[in-house]
This record gives structure tokens, sequence and C-alpha cells, in this order.
């Protein structure tokens, strides 16, 4: 990361991660439910200096705000306004977006509402799509709903080790770093993860989307990423995606689950080649 900025709407300060500030081209990145911007640092060190890389930690996750109602924060709708808030500041009229999980559905619900789908030149789905196994999406509510205490750094590194094993992490350095940047403390001295544990109301409060409309209504070209392992995204899926979008790139990312960390030289190839293709200039200011 070499910068940090930060986004105000309606007292919720959110943080945006900065790669690149200088680079020609902007590749927004938003990260999953339960992560932050920070996930992006390898995917932005592999695209290289042609790409500025913007990704906002969503609020009540790594260094943005907590919010104190999370039923009304940490929904879809807010983090529109959260998504169009960062576009405006970064004046960028259009732009590629990559999307892990929650951030991907975030897309696509910018690409495919008509006041926003302008603003989404090109679309990365990182292991998401318009239908999610029933079975995997269960186990990921009832998992994030449990708080999460650990009496030590190593307990808290082992926990990580096991539940993102589908992020492909391939070595002992790489688990280090997640860690070390997914860790707080808490009062009593004991340790927990970044996030505000109340980030699951919007399983609760968010407004069900026909996400299969919003999928056949998309204007953008786009690109789905799965995890060959994914219990989230079935390979089905991606074959009916690819029927009602004939245009769509898909990768399948060998010895992932849910999701990819991008941070493979043939991962970050694919993206880069996709986004490659006719993504608008940055605009100087």
């Amino acid at each position: 990361m070499q910068q940090l900025e930060w986004i105000n709407v309606d007292a919720l300060d959110v943080a945006v991660r900065v790669w690149h500030p200088d680079a020609p081209r902007t590749l927004v990145a938003w990260h999953g439910l339960a992560r932050h911007g920070g996930d992006f640092a390898a995917l932005a060190r592999r695209l290289g200096p042609e790409w500025r890389v913007l990704a906002p930690d969503t609020p009540g996750r790594g260094l943005s705000t907590w919010s104190p109602r999370p039923e009304r924060d940490y929904t879809y709708a807010r983090y529109a306004e959260v998504a169009v808030a960062l576009l405006d500041h970064f004046a960028l009229e259009r732009v590629a977006w990559l999307g892990t999980s929650m951030g991907g559905l975030l897309g696509l619900r910018l690409a495919a509402e008509p006041a926003t789908a302008t603003r989404i030149a090109r679309l990365v789905l990182n292991d998401i799509g318009p239908e999610l196994e029933p079975a995997g999406l269960s186990e990921l509510g009832e998992y994030f709903s449990r708080p999460h205490e650990f009496t030590s750094f190593r307990d808290l590194e082992a926990e990580l080790r096991h539940h993102y094993a589908g992020f492909g992490i391939a070595d002992d350095d790489g688990w280090r770093r997640l860690a070390l940047e997914s860790a707080r403390r808490l009062p009593d001295g004991r340790w927990s993860f970044h996030y505000d544990p109340a980030i699951t109301a919007q399983f609760a409060n968010d407004t069900p989307r026909d996400l299969w409309a919003d999928w056949a209504s998309l204007g953008c070209p786009a690109m789905v990423i799965r995890g060959a392992h994914s219990p989230l995204l079935a390979a089905n899926t991606v074959q009916r995606m690819a029927e009602t979008q004939p245009g769509l790139v898909s990768l399948e990312a060998a010895g992932c689950g849910h999701a990819p960390f991008l941070d493979r030289d043939d991962q970050v190839t694919a993206i880069a080649d996709f986004l490659a293709c006719h993504t608008p200039q940055r605009r100087e200011l």
C-alpha cells in the first residue's frame, strides 16, 4: 500500500488502501464479508505500476468505522452508497471492478442498477455468482455469527489457516502476514479478528434481490473466477452464467475453495488480460 485515503459517508469513516497512486488505469477491488482491502496487496503488486488499485475497507472491517447502527449500515444498500462515494471521491466516471464474494455481489448490483450501471466498465467476480450453494451459505452465516476469541496469537493464526484454507495460500509467510493483518487485541488481552461481530446483521436485514435478473441485465464485459473446491459457487452455476452472458470469461483456480486469494501468477495474468481489453484510462484531475 502506497497511500491511505479516507471517505466520509454519513459519519462513517471509510479507509481506502491505494497501490500505485499515479498509475494510468484504475481497478476498484472490494473484499469479502469478513475481510478488508489489504487482501489485495499481492494482486496489486503483480498487476504492476500500470494499475492504480483502490481497495476500501467496508464499514465494520479493517480500519473503517464500526457502525452504531448495524441494521442500517451493514447492508448492501449502504455499501452501494459507500461505493458511489468512493467513485465520486476519485472522480471515476467508469472503472473496472473486481469483487471477492460480498464485493463481487456489490459490483454486480452496481453494474445492474440503472443509476450506476454506466460506471462499471468491466466486472470480475471472485468465487461468487447469482446463485449460491445453500449448504455453503449456511455454513458461512453460522461461522460468522459466533464470537471468535483466542488466548494466543498462535491460536488465531491456526484458526485462520483452517477457516481460510480455500484461499490457497501456499507458504507460512503468507499465513503469518494474513494473521498479522487480521488480528486485534481485546480489552482483556486476548485476541480476535479485525471486524465488528455485528457485520452479520446483513443476513437478517438485507432485502433479497433477484440476482439472476441482475446478471441477465449486465451490460459490461464480465469474468468469473471459481475456486475448484468452492462450497459456494457450483460449476453448473458458472455454466448457466455463461449461457446467460455468452461473452463471459471464466477461470477455475486449482487448489482453491472460497475464495482464491488472487496471489498466484496464473490467476493474476488471467485477470490482467481481461482488464486490459478496453479498460478506460484514468481521468486526470
